[in-house]
């Protein structure tokens, strides 16, 4: 920082002055925002104590998991704080929230260190309650402030402070262990103290401001060299992470850490400080500039005006006052400004509310998880603590890296934040696979995938609102969004982590011949303690991409603009998949795909064999399945009816399930996984898995024929044609991935239609049929390539 360049000199009596300038600046009000956001993220560390609460109080997973699931309720659950903030001025919510943490974590601390009697545990669920939703306080109060303070750099605004957010766990972290060495207990008193005196001390400059431009200042080359800043501040932690737990530190060296993380937290100042002086320079500027000569003329007539301002107002025909309840269901178009009702009955909030209850619901289980899962794969404590700092540093990593990202994608192609988001879901699933699969070292990269994916789910869905329904209402969108990341985080880690870790923790201990004493710990020890968990999570995570693949479908004509004339450039890359993905030849193309996996039938003659084999069947018995499997495939009066009162989708996904549920519960029948079936349910299996076939026939044919209404014949007969090849289809599938496994042949039958029909539902649809192709053309090729590919 340099104060030269500016206009007469920088003396002694000028300190004060300009002192002053930089407290009551936007500059430092913003400095004073990335202190209090990157303390504001006690929420994170929940993985480095929760073992210490489970050890101290006795809890076994499932109660362990209800806390966090309150942790996460309270994080979330921002309502309270966007409505606080409507009716009271910024430092106000600041300071509720400083009231709120303290308290909340200040009473955890007292009763894990055992300075009060033990608690309920709805205390402790309220505590841990109160301590996290003092989060949303913070985040109202600095966030709503500082985009009206910097209203055109709003994206960069926010992801700067979302991701100072993100990295106060490991600053916290970093802090604890140079203030209190390795004690865990001692973590919940500095999550206690430090956000709320940090908060109180910077509570006065956190204010609304007058936006004056400045010659000289490019506020969006500012914003990223405060990137380069927090950039920095990430590495260096992650550095010191990752060196941590390779070699052991002592208390002096933790302290030399602590002290450049706070180095680096504070630097920022020398920009604010270097803003201010340009700004001063050019107060100094104007007023030493000679006044203009300014002109002024009287005129003996004084000039009324026709009409004022009040008159025309008062003139002006009054509108007839509309009850909200009116126009829920006549929403404006999308990116326009939406009343609350309007949003949240809009299928666009319910597809993306699950969507992050999918996203954000398994990811927060995963992060909640991190100590348990750790112990369990025998990792040391100091370990443990390196994955909640990673989770932290790449969290941030997400949530700048995604924001930026997709602004250059969007920019640059017209990429849709939703197709990012579902990329990210991916992403996330491959996460939880290394949990459920680990190898050495796999839980330092499922906490960089995990906090990457969570901090990218985050900030993504605080846009993606803003872009759909507008900003007049977004305080309380973002935050009703918000509300499926605890339902997530609910079910997925009270429902389904905690309650099969205890149950396979329950089984060790009748394997060692022990029993569990009321408040004694459950530990689990192995691989298989979190694997079956964290499958279900890969396949919801998976779903909630299915969802959001549809969901960019559904609007991204919002983020592709028109198209020009001309040639085909970069920027119709997008308007040209979405007139693809929405057309009627794709829809055609999902048929096919569809009715060529339909066939499952058609392969009965090869694992009939091991059926009779396996079970004992004589061949009487085994005819008897044979015309069960003849007798579901020929009724389709069910699926008939279904989709005379129900949309295509609907009667799509119906097969869909009875396919898997008839040939899974087949499969698991002849391999043995379950005990003996009955004739008569090996009938039923068999019956409806067959009778699936109609439900796919009777959406897709119907579907595609009043899509085709002038080629009738031609297309039933590609589609059919399609159906009789399925059988063949699936025979050379099943080789390739199984071998000459006839079992397995069951298995994938069981699976892979369903999956087809899932993944292409969405496109099987009624549309408005425009001519332009020669359909008949098109049809003969399709026949003509069917026949060649048959007697090949």
């Amino acid at each position: 920082m340099a104060f030269s360049g500016g206009v007469g000199r920088f003396g002694k009596a000028d300190v004060v002055p300009f002192t002053v300038q930089v407290l009551r600046g936007r500059w430092f009000m913003l400095f004073s925002a990335f202190l209090i956001m990157g303390s504001a993220g006690a929420a994170y560390v929940f993985g480095i104590y929760s073992k210490e609460i489970k050890k101290v109080l006795g809890y076994d997973q499932k109660t362990l998991n209800l806390l966090g699931f309150f942790k996460d309720l309270g994080t979330t659950i921002g309502v309270l704080s966007g409505l606080l903030a409507e009716v009271a001025p910024p430092w106000f919510t600041l300071l509720v929230g400083a009231g709120l943490n303290f308290t909340g974590y200040f009473m955890l601390w007292l009763s894990v260190a055992g300075k009060v009697s033990k608690p309920h545990v709805w205390q402790m669920c309220l505590y841990i309650c109160m301590g996290a939703n003092s989060q949303n306080f913070a985040n109202t109060s600095v966030l709503v402030t500082c985009v009206k303070n910097f209203p055109e750099n709003r994206g960069s605004m926010m992801g700067l402070l979302k991701g100072f957010t993100g990295l106060s766990g490991a600053v916290m972290t970093q802090i604890y262990l140079s203030i209190y060495g390795d004690d865990p207990k001692s973590l919940i008193l500095l999550i206690a103290w430090l956000p709320a005196a940090i908060s109180i001390v910077f509570v006065g400059f956190i204010r609304l401001m007058k936006v004056v431009r400045v010659q000289g200042i490019n506020e969006m080359k500012v914003f990223f060299n405060y990137l380069y800043i927090s950039i920095a501040l990430a590495i260096f932690i992650m550095i010191m992470t990752i060196t941590q737990k390779q070699h052991p530190f002592s208390h002096g060296a933790y302290v030399s850490t602590g002290t450049i993380v706070c180095f680096l937290l504070f630097l920022p100042i020398a920009i604010t400080v270097q803003q201010e002086f340009i700004i001063w320079n050019q107060k100094q500027e104007d007023l030493k500039s000679p006044p203009t000569a300014v002109k002024i003329e009287s005129s003996s007539e004084a000039v009324v005006p026709k009409s004022s301002p009040e008159i025309l107002e008062a003139e002006k025909p009054k509108k007839p006052e509309v009850s909200c309840f009116s126009n829920i269901f006549s929403p404006p178009a999308r990116g326009e400004d939406y009343t609350i009702l309007q949003a949240l009955f809009s299928i666009d909030m319910l597809m993306l509310f699950f969507a992050t209850f999918c996203g954000m619901g398994t990811t927060l289980t995963a992060m909640d998880n991190l100590g348990q899962i750790g112990e369990s794969l025998g990792y040391h404590t100091r370990a443990i603590s390196t994955f909640v700092s990673l989770v932290s540093i790449w969290n941030y990593f997400g949530r700048v890296g995604s924001g930026f990202f997709s602004e250059f994608l969007l920019t640059k192609w017209k990429v849709p934040r939703p197709l990012v988001m579902a990329s990210v879901l991916l992403l996330s699933c491959f996460g939880f696979l290394i949990v459920a699969f680990p190898f050495p070292g796999s839980i330092y990269l499922a906490s960089v995938i995990t906090g990457f994916c969570y901090g990218a789910e985050l900030l993504l869905l605080y846009t993606i609102i803003s872009e759909l329904f507008g900003l007049k209402y977004y305080a309380t969108l973002f935050n009703v969004g918000m509300l499926a990341s605890p339902l997530g985080s609910y079910v997925f880690n009270v429902k389904v982590a905690g309650v099969l870790y205890d149950n396979e923790a329950l089984k060790q201990l009748e394997i060692k011949g022990h029993r569990r004493e009321i408040g004694d710990d459950l530990t689990c020890i192995g691989t298989q303690c979190f694997r079956v968990a964290f499958l279900i999570l890969t396949a919801v995570a998976f779903s909630g991409a299915l969802t959001t693949l549809y969901l960019v479908i559904r609007t991204l004509m919002v983020f592709a603009g028109g198209g020009g004339g001309g040639g085909f450039g970069k920027a119709d890359v997008i308007p040209f998949a979405v007139q693809v993905l929405r057309g009627r030849w794709f829809m055609l193309f999902s048929s096919f795909l569809i009715m060529g996996s339909a066939g499952a039938t058609y392969v009965f003659g090869i694992y009939s064999k091991e059926i009779k084999t396996v079970l004992g069947y004589d061949q009487k018995t085994l005819n008897l399945l044979g015309f069960f499997k003849d007798l579901g495939t020929t009724i389709g009066v069910l699926s008939g009816l279904l989709a005379e009162v129900s949309p295509p989708w609907f009667t799509l996904l119906v097969g869909a399930a009875l396919n898997f549920t008839g040939y899974f519960m087949l499969w698991l029948s002849v391999a043995g996984k379950v005990s003996k079936p009955h004739i008569w349910q090996m009938c039923l299996y068999i019956c409806m898995g067959a009778n699936s076939q109609n439900f796919a026939n009777t959406s897709v044919l119907v579907t595609c024929v009043k899509n085709f209404p002038e080629n009738r014949g031609s297309m039933m007969g590609l589609l059919k044609g399609f159906t009789g090849l399925s059988g063949a289809v699936m025979t050379q599938i099943y080789l390739a991935i199984y071998g000459n496994d006839s079992k397995s042949l069951i298995l994938l039958i069981a699976w892979l239609p369903a999956v087809i029909s899932i993944f292409f539902v969405g496109f099987i649809r009624l549309m408005k049929v425009v001519r332009g192709i020669d359909e008949r053309r098109f049809s003969l090729i399709i026949s003509t390539f069917q026949s060649h590919w048959l007697y090949s």
